[in-house]
């Protein structure tokens, strides 16, 4: 999602602590579960992400892409905890990709260029609440499985970027 050629749509995350957990039993249970949902025209694949610049380690994260939308979850131990988070963003091909290159106004261009309807945000948010649920019922399961705490409704929100602001 660090790319350019991505317009983020919401992301989400938590730090679950005191809790040790495998990044890939973790990607290959959402995997599963994404899977089970039946979703339309769904891929499902690992994406290795720089961490920073060009010699930079890079770190692995479950992709589930439909058609345009691509949604970027990560999991990896952190400190005594177990971090998770995702990115739900729109890729963009073609001129709108030369259009991100424009500092502030590329994305705004890019964003509007492509009219906010009712049925592509239903999509979006269908797709976004589907990969969603996934992702809190594997995390829930291994929380429960510990006898860790579980997480709040505030914790559980995705955070929406300012899409739905025009």
């Amino acid at each position: 999602m660090a790319k350019k050629d991505t317009l983020v749509f919401s992301h989400w995350y938590h730090l679950n602590e005191n809790l040790q957990q495998s990044s890939q039993d973790f990607y290959s249970s959402v995997e599963r579960a994404v899977k089970e949902r039946n979703l339309p025209d769904v891929r499902i694949s690992r994406i290795d992400f720089k961490e920073g610049g060009i010699l930079s380690a890079k770190r692995e994260y479950l992709r589930v892409k439909c058609k345009e939308l691509v949604f970027d979850i990560c999991a990896a131990p952190y400190g005594n905890g177990f971090f998770v988070s995702w990115w739900l963003g729109e890729k963009i091909s073609g001129f709108l990709e030369l259009l991100l290159i424009i500092p502030f106004l590329g994305a705004l261009i890019a964003r509007t260029s492509k009219p906010g309807t009712y049925y592509r945000m239903d999509t979006m948010l269908m797709y976004q609440e589907s990969v969603h649920l996934a992702v809190l019922e594997i995390l829930d399961g291994i929380i429960a499985a510990k006898g860790i705490r579980t997480l709040t409704e505030t914790e559980r929100k995705p955070i929406m970027s300012d899409l739905f602001k025009r």
